[in-house]
């Protein structure tokens, strides 16, 4: 058994655990969350929740941003975050950076069934790829490629691939957005901010009143519209989340096509649970699917939905503890 700190760190939230890592089993034996905004830093956040925990010689950490050798500048949040500056801080022997995503496609293989909702049923290639989209302050990707033995995930940053609209409402969208941005990547519209974006462009077009949650914080929005799409009291919030879903499953099976995920595809990330019950009666699959001359490839396939949103913190501890073990 190896103890290990784990990491999966988010634009919104970072979570720490200290955990007990023994063959494929993984066991938070202490955990908490942290609004990342309110920490200028990731070694702030691991002092202050290693306080009073005890020594620890390894660490892993998750991370919204692509790995460049030791270092991962954030995309949603300003850190700049430094594996030796870690070792030599917090005094680690060992620390590793992944990709957020990267260390989620770690976690898939330590996952409880429970932890797991097919919601596309397919017939999974065995010795296939896999892949892992999520969305969640941002819009998440990454590989799992099949190399003889096992699936070894890889991080991709396709959340931030171009938009492509299908109908003209998508196509006026990115015309809003273009004018806002100018490049208009997917983790404009598939994410949290992508679905208050939505929602407001609904909004706008139907000439609706204002939604009660106007005036709140952009962080607590998502979570609003969801639940009053859900309950149907908002029928705006509604046709926003419906569309949300069709532009995920879109651009889900546009990761399935460029990876060859014929072992299939995962749906992970903090959005995903929450709105689980959505996924059934929405358009999703269809999206996923409507690839053309790829559709029969994809109605092949299988999509699983991540319902552990501990995920990315099971993957991080066993990456830890593989590497700390001296495993490739």
């Amino acid at each position: 058994m190896m103890r290990v700190l784990a990491g999966d760190i988010g634009g919104t939230n970072s979570r720490l655990a200290v955990c007990d890592v023994a063959g494929g089993r993984v066991t938070a034996v202490a955990e908490n969350v942290y609004p990342s905004a309110s920490f200028a830093s990731l070694t702030e956040v691991v002092r202050t929740f290693l306080s009073g925990q005890g020594e620890i010689r390894a660490a892993c950490f998750g991370l919204p941003g692509p790995v460049r050798g030791r270092r991962v500048q954030l995309t949603n949040l300003p850190w700049l975050v430094d594996a030796d500056v870690l070792e030599r801080e917090l005094g680690l022997d060992n620390a590793w950076l992944l990709n957020d995503l990267e260390a989620n496609a770690y976690g898939l293989s330590v996952l409880e069934p429970s932890g797991l909702r097919l919601i596309k049923p397919g017939n999974a290639v065995a010795n296939g790829n896999a892949a892992l989209i999520a969305a969640g302050t941002g819009l998440g990707q990454a590989g799992l490629t099949w190399d003889g033995t096992r699936r070894r995930p890889f991080a991709t940053e396709g959340g931030h691939t171009d938009f492509a609209p299908s109908d003209d409402f998508e196509a006026a969208l990115l015309e809003r957005l273009r004018g806002q941005h100018g490049h208009v990547s997917w983790e404009r519209v598939v994410s949290g901010p992508g679905l208050v974006t939505i929602e407001s462009f609904v909004r706008e077009r139907a000439g609706g009143p204002s939604a009660p949650w106007a005036n709140q914080a952009i962080t607590d929005r998502p979570s609003q519209i969801a639940a009053a799409a859900l309950d149907g009291s908002d029928p705006i919030a509604a046709e926003a989340l419906s569309r949300f879903l069709a532009l995920y499953g879109a651009e889900a099976g546009n990761l399935c096509l460029k990876v060859l995920a014929t072992a299939g595809v995962y749906v992970g990330g903090g959005i995903a649970p929450k709105i689980a019950a959505a996924f059934e009666n929405s358009e999703f699959a269809a999206r996923f699917v409507a690839k053309g001359r790829m559709r029969g490839l994809l109605e092949d396939i299988p999509v699983w939905l991540v319902l552990d949103r501990r995920t990315g913190l099971w993957g991080a501890a066993s990456f830890a503890a593989s590497r700390g073990q001296g495993n490739a």
